[in-house]
């Protein structure tokens, strides 16, 4: 869980204290007239909240806003695709590029952002510390930074390289000196590395 402002601690004990002594949670209105804020100062400290992990997700009704007992919490877990041999023409999550799914949690993925994950294949990122058969977990995006890892689509197939912009074109750089870099004038970028899942 992360840390919370005093007025964030303020509005959590609020409500806390309130549902255990009415037996439901306050609404909006009833934290914004003890406080003597706006209703929408109210709104923002509970999606401060409720992203901090303090409370739950909002159901969209009145008095649906619950505190999170952070011992009954465990860490964030995501179902992560898994994609195989990516077909061409398709979209990169279609179902005939899916091998499955892994169950990963923090810090191997984080709330907020999406993820797929890829077999590595290979020896052409060895030097990276990157190796055949690990699990490339990939956070999914459109754009990169010189040096970052990244998962790219060329002709259809997929590979995983660092990405270097040069004056006039991409490089895909290996990270292995038996392997060519790759040159290219565009390239279709769809995730950067985010964590290697090894198993011995």
């Amino acid at each position: 869980m992360k840390g919370i402002t005093a007025r964030q601690q303020e509005v959590l004990d609020f409500i806390s204290g309130y549902t255990k002594e009415h037996e439901y949670p306050p609404t909006v209105r009833e934290i914004s007239e003890h406080f003597g804020v706006s209703i929408r100062a109210v709104q923002d400290y509970i999606t401060a909240l409720q992203k901090k992990g303090y409370l739950s997700p909002s159901q969209k009704r009145s008095r649906s806003i619950r505190v999170v007992d952070p011992t009954q919490q465990g860490p964030f877990m995501a179902k992560v695709p898994l994609l195989g041999t990516v077909a061409a023409g398709k979209p990169l999550l279609c179902e005939e590029n899916l091998d499955g799914y892994v169950n990963l949690t923090e810090p191997f993925v984080r709330p907020g952002k999406s993820y797929f994950a890829l077999r590595v294949r290979g020896a052409s990122m060895i030097n990276a510390g990157i190796l055949e058969g690990d699990l490339a977990i990939i956070e999914q995006c459109s754009t990169a930074v010189d040096g970052q890892i990244v998962v790219a689509v060329l002709d259809e197939a997929i590979t995983l390289k660092r990405f270097y912009r040069e004056s006039d074109r991409i490089r895909l750089q290996p990270e292995n000196p038996a392997f060519q870099a790759i040159y290219c004038q565009d390239v279709r970028i769809v995730g950067t590395l985010s964590n290697i899942v090894r198993t011995y």
